[in-house]
């Protein structure tokens, strides 16, 4: 099944937003909760899996097999479609879900597949196929984390992902190496060699702050990294969140400033 051919227009800078320009019967598939507003009359319906070919080829079992899919990867059971019923141009528009860059991606021109951590997926053409990534190394099993269960999309349409603060493309050269935060890792092509590596020496795997394992990408290809892992600001912000009281725990003393010093925060 040939994708929509869509267009798109992004906004923002540091919240960004996506509008999708539909002719009439196109449709977007996007996840459930990403829609901002969109024009009448666009209609939307809530399918299992993502509405390609992959899905509807197998009847009712292949949708439900492509929505069980999605569970694996912690996603909703379901996704939505929205077409444009009406006789002219009509726009859907779809909103990252916190802070950062909407990166858009036509899969003609990265082999017809990309490879994204398991929350990066935001909205596509109709015909793109949503799955699962199993990375097939025992290293990657065990020690992934955030990469080991990531998610791919296939086809030949427009795809658009979100990664977390600011977002960096790099082209890599074939047998150009790059060592990543596990987290900072949002896509890569195909082409790329993706692998987990343990930190080397006892002093810097627990006492460095970064985390026992990296990921390790293997060019040829493209990868895209994002400056700001959301798990990280999340876990910032619940640090730092005012206890029972509406203080910080340890804020303005002695063992406050202990505790930070301890625990890295204050560095």
């Amino acid at each position: 099944m040939k994708a929509h051919e869509i267009d798109y227009k992004l906004y923002g800078d540091d919240m960004q937003f996506v509008q999708i320009e539909l002719d009439p019967n196109e449709t977007v598939i996007a996840e459930a909760g990403a829609l901002m507003y969109m024009d009448y009359p666009i209609q939307m319906e809530t399918i299992f899996g993502d509405g390609s070919s992959n899905d509807s080829s197998g009847g009712f079992m292949g949708k439900l097999m492509g929505a069980g899919k999605r569970i694996v990867t912690g996603e909703s059971l379901f996704m939505t479609a929205f077409t444009n019923g009406g006789a002219g141009k009509r726009s859907a528009y779809f909103a990252a879900p916190y802070p950062g860059k909407i990166v858009p991606l036509d899969l003609n021109e990265h082999g017809n597949k990309i490879i994204c951590q398991k929350d990066a997926f935001l909205c596509c053409a109709k015909g793109v196929g949503i799955g699962v990534e199993f990375q097939k190394k025992i290293g990657v099993g065990f020690f992934g984390g955030e990469g080991f269960i990531m998610q791919k999309l296939e086809g030949d349409g427009m795809a658009f992902i979100h990664a977390c603060g600011a977002i960096i493309e790099r082209e890599l050269h074939a047998g150009e190496k790059l060592k990543i935060d596990t987290g900072c890792l949002v896509a890569l092509e195909k082409t790329v060699d993706y692998d987990i590596e343990m930190v080397k020496g006892i002093k810097s795997a627990f006492f460095g702050g970064e985390g026992l394992f990296f990921a390790t990408v293997t060019g040829p290809g493209k990868v895209w990294l994002q400056s700001l892992p959301f798990s990280r600001l999340a876990d910032r912000i619940y640090k730092n969140a005012p206890a029972a009281g509406g203080h910080r725990k340890g804020e303005g003393s002695l063992l406050g400033a202990l505790g930070g010093l301890l625990d890295g925060d204050n560095f």
